[in-house]
């Protein structure tokens, strides 16, 4: 055990910033691909052998989707940052605290939204906006996969909290666990059992159970470097604070878009009804996997920051933000090229209905007009997150969905119809784009200010090997 712990202390106490982030990202980027992919496979089984209202089911299902994965990001990425910055401070008491917490406060805030949701099912589905058509689709779906919440939500906190201690290689492989199992199930109850929308939903979950027993039986056989201990679950309110503190920015960006989702797709079957909402259905697993580079980038880069920061070794940190924001950025514009200029054999794959193919066509060529800065948006959010910027992290969630996109919803289709909900996505983008530039600056400045002031004082950073032992270096004083 003491060997595993030494192996595991040596993963981010490294100046080899861009070794390590290929390292934390790589495992990642593969497991999340998977996990992506698994969600495309749903898609294409649900146009192929069951047909596109099917597919406007499962869009109709995305934001009560979106809000269980806004619980799960809270509690996930709050702590995994507390965890991070608390190991490149020397306190790994603190840190197995807050990874008990963060277990307790998942179990129970995913027991509350299945008791929300689960039950009143038919009222959410139509606030959503689900014609007669599409709600059986939607029902069928979300009655398992809602029941299943617990699961997908634990899962999803827990790969976080791994993440934060540096292991990227066991999230990856739960993941790519239960999604090649959900995909091959998805084959047997689709095609094979002709169980439909039911059949996906089951896959899923099922997937996620398999997923969820790998993930526990890291913390309980001796190989994680934290460990899960019963008196940690106690809830300590000072942990949970400092926890919600930074990962309600992932909430509320997940409820907010959430909400927006509501109102998008309302407006969506009002201009175009439900052949634009199957359509749309698509570009969303379109969009998992254009912004799923930027995200795993950003995740790899969480640990990292927050672990210099945490240490004190601000160039690091410095070095770690620039390198993920351009790869970041390079990835985006790669998937700018492919999703733009050939949307209508990708669509293809989805469904053979030419009508299908051509309104997912027009609806992409407009959506991701400014693909290419997302990568900045989606590094630059963690960034805020990683070194426990709660005010910039709740800003940064906010403002995308409820300050720009559900106005421009809401106002662009008055003047320009259904093109107009396409085109409040890449206007929305961009202004998000320029606030999130405004306030990383300050950020960036206050780190190299911070650089230079221990240059000066001729102490320099921690060099690489050597953990602070005080928890009091956590952050770039003003």
């Amino acid at each position: 055990m003491q060997k595993a712990q030494q192996q595991n202390r040596n993963v981010l106490d490294s100046d080899h910033i861009g070794r390590l982030l290929v390292k934390l990202t790589m495992p990642a980027l593969f497991g999340m691909f998977v996990m992506t992919l698994y969600n495309v496979v749903d898609t294409i089984f649900i146009g192929r052998f069951v047909g596109p209202l099917a597919i406007a089911g499962l869009s109709i299902s995305f934001p009560l989707q979106m809000l269980a994965m806004g619980i799960g990001q809270m509690v996930g990425l709050g702590g995994a940052s507390l965890i991070s910055r608390l190991i490149g401070a020397g306190d790994n008491a603190r840190a197995e605290h807050a990874l008990g917490n963060g277990i307790t406060a998942i179990i129970i805030l995913s027991l509350l939204v299945t008791v929300v949701i689960l039950p009143f099912l038919g009222f959410w589905i139509r606030l959503i906006g689900a014609s007669e058509a599409v709600f059986p689709y939607a029902r069928d779906y979300l009655t398992i996969t809602m029941a299943g919440t617990i699961v997908a939500i634990s899962g999803m906190a827990i790969i976080s909290f791994v993440r934060s201690e540096g292991n990227a290689r066991v999230g990856m492989t739960a993941m790519i666990m239960g999604a090649g199992l959900n995909i091959i199930l998805d084959a047997i109850f689709i095609i094979w059992l002709k169980m439909g929308v039911t059949g996906a939903a089951l896959a899923t979950v099922i997937g996620q159970v398999v997923a969820m027993v790998y993930l526990l039986s890291y913390y309980y056989t001796g190989n994680s470097y934290l460990k899960i201990r019963t008196s940690n679950l106690v809830p300590d309110f000072k942990i949970l604070k400092s926890i919600f503190a930074i990962g309600v920015a992932s909430f509320v960006r997940t409820v907010a878009g959430s909400i927006s989702a509501i109102i998008l797709m309302r407006m969506i079957v009002s201009f175009g009804g439900d052949y634009a909402l199957s359509a749309f259905g698509i570009i969303q697993r379109l969009m998992m996997f254009s912004i799923m580079p930027s995200m795993v980038i950003g995740q790899g880069l969480q640990p990292i920051l927050g672990f210099n920061y945490g240490a004190k070794r601000y160039h690091l940190a410095l070095r770690g933000i620039t390198m993920a924001i351009i790869a970041a950025t390079a990835l985006s514009m790669v998937g700018f090229l492919v999703l733009y200029f050939f949307p209508e054999p990708i669509i293809g794959i989805f469904t053979s209905d030419a009508r299908l193919i051509s309104v997912g066509a027009f609806a992409a060529k407009r959506i991701f007009l400014v693909l290419p800065m997302i990568g900045f948006l989606m590094v630059g959010s963690l960034v805020f997150q990683s070194v426990g910027k709660a005010v910039e992290s709740f800003i940064t969630a906010i403002v995308r969905p409820v300050v720009f996109l559900i106005p421009l919803v809401l106002i662009l289709p008055r003047f320009l119809q259904l093109e107009g909900v396409w085109l409040a996505f890449p206007l929305a983008d961009a202004l998000t784009f320029l606030l999130t530039l405004a306030l990383i600056y300050p950020l960036i400045k206050k780190l190299r200010q911070a650089v230079t002031s221990q240059k000066q004082e001729n102490s320099g950073p921690l060099p690489a090997g050597q953990l602070l032992n005080t928890t009091e270096g956590s952050r770039v004083t003003d």
